[in-house]
């Protein structure tokens, strides 16, 4: 660490640490960094769940000091080196970081003291992860309330989320949903918690307002789950008041596109999941079947779960053209599968969409296909 990142002060410039994406050491533990966390972050512990859970228990039970004094003899020794060994590698690789607790109280504390014995001066973060969740919700607050918002909407399978990735001011909520929207949008690798998913996309819209604060910032139309990651309401009730744009796409481009998604790229997508290397010999062991066999559970019983939407001679029919594509797929043509695709795109998602946007007919400020909307965004 060079002279000139020593002695950095504490901060509570909350808005700074995130526009500017500092690395942070969470001294949680784990079970705290899973409930929640910031994209930016990474979990070092002082203590595991276990020794937190004795400590917790010795505070209750006889008072701070004794919990003190049973942290300390609980995290010594090679344990304790290992742990500042861990923070310092991590504050020489991100010298401009910050380390936090819960509170920005003992455990970050303890922290801070033992990287200094080590030779190490790392700021933290004053009032910690809770502070900078609060911070992050009133920001919400006052960005559903002040900023302005354009939603894209468009028929399912129209390539809204693609389109997105070209447009600067855009927030991608499937993304940092890891899910892609539709009843078959489930990914293999899961979805981020709840408070995972917030931070995320509170930080990205912070970031965008300002970045480009002349600019609205831009949201695809969702529902309000996207998998299981939940909108939050003060979100939601910004989007459904805000001016729509309307991406106009034909039937056979969306067919294709649900395709390419759904298919092509989710069965690649099991396949990675399950890539698996031997530990001893390191050759890779082939998991083609097993990765197979995950998808069509995958696409199966994302049909099933619209079953009673579809009603059940419709759902019958659909699964019955999924079969066949499945089998076709397993012998080398996955081709097939488009013809459910483009029934369910005509029976079931676009009734949806025309009935939805009858309602909503006096938000639409423009109307367009990809070009045109991309050039209209750019103005």
């Amino acid at each position: 660490m060079s002279d000139s990142d020593k002695n950095r002060p504490d901060t509570d410039n909350y808005l700074q640490l995130f526009l500017n994406e500092k690395p942070l050491i969470d001294t949680r533990a784990p079970v705290e960094f899973g409930r929640g966390a910031f994209p930016s972050a990474v979990n070092l512990p002082l203590m595991t769940d276990d020794e937190r859970t004795a400590v917790g228990t010795c505070y209750k039970e006889q008072g701070q000091q004794a919990a003190i004094d049973l942290g300390h003899q609980l995290v010594y020794g090679d344990t304790k080196a290992q742990r500042v060994a861990a923070w310092s590698e991590f504050a020489r690789q991100h010298p401009q970081g910050y380390l936090y607790c819960f509170r920005g109280g003992l455990r970050s504390q303890i922290c801070q003291q033992w990287l200094r014995e080590a030779g190490v001066d790392y700021p933290r973060v004053i009032g910690g992860y809770k502070a900078m969740r609060q911070f992050l919700l009133t920001e919400l607050n006052k960005l559903c309330q002040q900023a302005p918002f354009i939603i894209l909407a468009g028929h399912t399978g129209a390539a809204k989320t693609e389109l997105l990735t070209h447009v600067a001011q855009a927030v991608d909520l499937e993304g940092h949903a890891n899910h892609r929207g539709s009843a078959f949008g489930k990914r293999p690798d899961g979805q981020p918690s709840q408070i995972d998913f917030e931070n995320a996309v509170i930080i990205d819209m912070i970031r965008k307002h300002h970045s480009l604060p002349d600019k609205s910032i831009v949201l695809e139309d969702e529902s309000r789950l996207i998998g299981r990651c939940s909108l939050p309401p003060e979100l939601r009730a910004a989007m459904a008041k805000a001016p729509v744009i309307l991406l106009e796409s034909s039937l056979e481009e969306r067919v294709e596109h649900s395709w390419e998604n759904y298919i092509v790229r989710k069965s690649d997508e099991w396949r990675a999941h399950l890539h698996i290397t031997d530990a001893k010999s390191g050759t890779e062991l082939n998991t083609t079947d097993q990765a197979f066999a995950c998808f069509v559970d995958d696409l199966q019983d994302s049909l099933w779960r619209i079953r009673k939407r579809l009603g059940g001679e419709r759902y019958a029919q659909i699964r019955a053209m999924m079969d066949e594509a499945i089998d076709a797929h397993r012998r080398g043509d996955p081709g097939q599968h488009r013809g459910w695709i483009r029934s369910l795109l005509q029976d079931y998602y676009d009734p949806m969409y025309h009935w939805q946007w009858q309602q909503h007919d006096a938000r639409v400020m423009f109307r367009g296909n990809r070009q045109a909307v991309l050039d209209f965004l750019s103005q």
